[in-house]
């Protein structure tokens, strides 16, 4: 089944009084990329669905659907040993991710803007976005054979 349909159906609730409300406010607790093309939407402070499942090889695509500036930035220790890291902006490792941000807001995905990455190596990902990582804006990847 695809994963966005049942995504969509599970969160049909969406209150039609809310239609051309930001999706910052996503009440309904639905799929934020409901009719736009990513697989993990943003809100305010969550990654939506916060674990996502892959197959080896397919690429994942983020997209903040929220008014908010966000990033995806790879856990370094909590991604498997052979994986290529991943964060917006294009960083090697998970310092130079949080460095950047501290120093320019580097790495900053903005309202709209898509982020995307293939995973090529079975396992658990971690990921955070840096900004709203005390709100606990967490997700987690899943890869498998």
């Amino acid at each position: 089944m695809n994963r966005r349909a049942l995504l969509a159906a599970l969160g049909s609730g969406t209150a039609a009084g809310l239609s051309g409300c930001s999706s910052v406010l996503n009440l309904s607790g639905g799929d934020p990329c409901d009719g736009e093309s990513c697989d993990i939407g943003m809100t305010r402070t969550e990654f939506v669905p916060e674990t996502y499942e892959v197959r080896v090889g397919e690429t994942v695509v983020w997209k903040n659907t929220s008014e908010a500036v966000h990033t995806v930035t790879a856990y370094e220790e909590l991604i498997p040993d052979d994986a290529t890291y991943f964060a917006t902006g294009g960083f090697e490792n998970q310092a130079d991710a949080y460095d950047a941000w501290g120093e320019s807001r580097g790495g900053r995905l903005g309202t709209r803007e898509t982020f995307e990455h293939t995973f090529d190596v079975p396992g658990t990902y971690e990921y955070v976005c840096i900004p709203h990582e005390r709100a606990e804006m967490k997700g987690t990847i899943v890869v498998t054979e």
